[in-house]
């Protein structure tokens, strides 16, 4: 892993709106989301349906570089979700981060080229406290890390990216059950790609 000495953090302006929220403020150095009714983010598979409709903060994320987003959230409704998105087109994009679903918090990622796919783990006790997930773009690979404070990093994702692809990445958010789901972003920093798959 890249202690990321050379990374830096972005300020909230530094990225733009796909699908600005409903309410997105700044308190200190943090933005706190509220997210509007029904948005998500999958492509057909399982479901049947196509929605590209949730909220993500983007700037771009070039060929041998990742980033990062800590987040607090309170979710407690099925498919409330938050963390990182990395997206080239409606087509073709990966989400990554903690989801409420089947009555707990569970980290995971969707990985989209024409149709969704998706992983997930629990980790109950990973509810009330900060989480921090990394998307790192190397090679023809995007790999995906996340922790929560305190704990080491865990391999969530290795999932295809085109290389010559011009991709962006930045803190998501969505609850495709209810309006109002809150989101407490507190860190979005860019930086060098992990020099090797296994720390």
């Amino acid at each position: 892993m890249v202690p990321w000495n050379d990374g830096y953090v972005l300020g909230w302006s530094d990225g733009t709106w796909l699908n600005p929220p409903a309410e997105a403020r700044t308190e200190g150095a943090e933005l706190v989301v509220t997210t509007r009714d029904r948005t998500d983010f999958w492509r057909t598979t399982g479901y049947g349906f196509v929605r590209d409709d949730g909220h993500a903060l983007l700037t771009g994320l070039s060929a041998g570089s990742a980033v990062e987003v800590t987040f607090l959230a309170d979710l407690d409704t099925l498919y409330d979700q938050a963390g990182v998105m990395v997206r080239v087109d409606a087509e073709n994009w990966i989400k990554a981060g903690v989801e409420m679903t089947d009555g707990a918090p569970h980290v995971g990622a969707v990985a989209t080229r024409g149709v969704s796919d998706w992983s997930m783990a629990p980790v109950p006790e990973w509810a009330g406290r900060a989480v921090t997930v990394r998307a790192a773009r190397s090679g023809d690979a995007v790999t995906v890390r996340a922790r929560a404070a305190g704990e080491p990093w865990r391999m969530i994702r290795l999932t295809p990216l085109d290389p010559g692809a011009k991709a962006a990445a930045g803190p998501f958010c969505c609850s495709p059950q209810r309006a109002g789901l809150q989101i407490r972003f507190t860190r979005f920093a860019v930086g060098p790609a992990d020099r090797q798959l296994h720390g």
